[in-house]
């Protein structure tokens, strides 16, 4: 394969999985990356939180809000400036998120054993190349030229 077909590639499988995975019932998307984000970086200022997550500030400001009507987030005062607030997971988050998780993996576990021994075995080393890509797609901030996303 070449790189240009392996990069559609890889883009298609990541939007496929995303959308598939996504539990459409309970949470939408956004909703769910924002508990993940709150969970992995802490508690953040709600305006950067909006322009992480890429939505605009009333959005997410009604999203805090019915996350917080939830249980799932709530707001904290900001250590360095007690007149700031900022956006925290609950642990009934956490748990929202973890059971979330474990129902992901649970139905990955299901699909993956329909595949033989050698494709879960090269699904593995296909695997063991891309994350550590992903991962750096992820963390490497946009250098010029690149397709914004």
């Amino acid at each position: 394969m070449e790189s240009e077909e392996i990069a559609r590639a890889l883009a298609e499988v990541a939007g496929t999985v995303i959308r598939s995975l996504t539990d459409r019932r309970g949470m939408s998307f956004t909703t769910a990356s924002t508990l993940g984000r709150l969970e992995r970086e802490g508690p953040v200022r709600l305006t950067a939180l909006a322009a992480a997550e890429g939505v605009a500030q009333p959005s997410m400001t009604q999203l805090v809000q019915r996350l917080e009507s939830q249980g799932l987030a709530r707001r904290v005062g900001d250590p360095d400036d007690g007149r700031v607030s900022l956006v925290a997971v609950t642990d009934a988050g956490r748990e929202v998120l973890a059971e979330r998780r474990r129902e992901r993996e649970a139905r990955l576990v299901s699909l993956l054993a329909a595949l033989t021994e050698d494709e879960r075995e090269a699904l593995g080393a296909a695997m063991e190349t891309a994350l550590p890509l992903v991962r750096r797609m992820v963390h490497e901030p946009d250098r010029p030229g690149d397709v914004q996303r």
